[in-house]
């Protein structure tokens, strides 16, 4: 299974750099120089860090044999991954890797169906995408909201406020 460890964005300069949405917390190892990265589409890569820096707030990258804006703007808008295989298990038990939610069956605390997560966003806070029969659902994953995970058992339950699934 691929992982997304970032998605590039628009090129920066003149020499092939282009900026980077990262999506890992291990960005120090995953961008590193000489690091290899799949790509999707496949086609796209694989792409080696040559150098990656920060500026203003966003990661610089620069592949291997990209030198120049034309080159940049072709990659646009691909996803950077990995091999599931390359993550090691945190020693956080609160802490999840995307691909450990998605698929999770969501269940209130009384036991009632409520869907199947689909999808894990980032944004100011972590929100799960619940496919429920009324279509998605935004739950904020946060402990009063969520307070079990049983990636084991297959399962993820809910405690939602009034409303939230309405």
């Amino acid at each position: 299974m691929q992982l997304v460890v970032g998605r590039i964005g628009k090129p920066h300069g003149i020499r092939g750099d282009v900026t980077v949405d990262v999506r890992t917390d291990d960005v120090e190892t995953r961008f590193a120089p000489g690091a290899a990265l799949a790509t999707d589409p496949a086609a796209a890569g694989p792409l080696t860090v040559d150098t990656a820096r920060w500026h203003s707030g966003r990661l610089v990258v620069r592949f291997a044999g990209v030198s120049d804006r034309n080159r940049a703007e072709e990659l646009r808008g691909t996803w950077l991954v990995i091999d599931s295989s390359e993550i090691l298990p945190s020693s956080d038990p609160d802490t999840f890797h995307d691909q450990q939610l998605v698929g999770l069956e969501v269940v209130t605390t009384a036991g009632e169906r409520i869907g199947t997560v689909s999808e894990v966003l980032h944004h100011a806070q972590e929100l799960l995408v619940v496919d429920t029969e009324h279509g998605d659902r935004l739950v904020p994953f946060v402990s009063a909201i969520v307070p079990e995970v049983d990636v084991e058992g297959g399962r993820l339950v809910v405690d939602p406020p009034e409303g939230l699934f309405d």
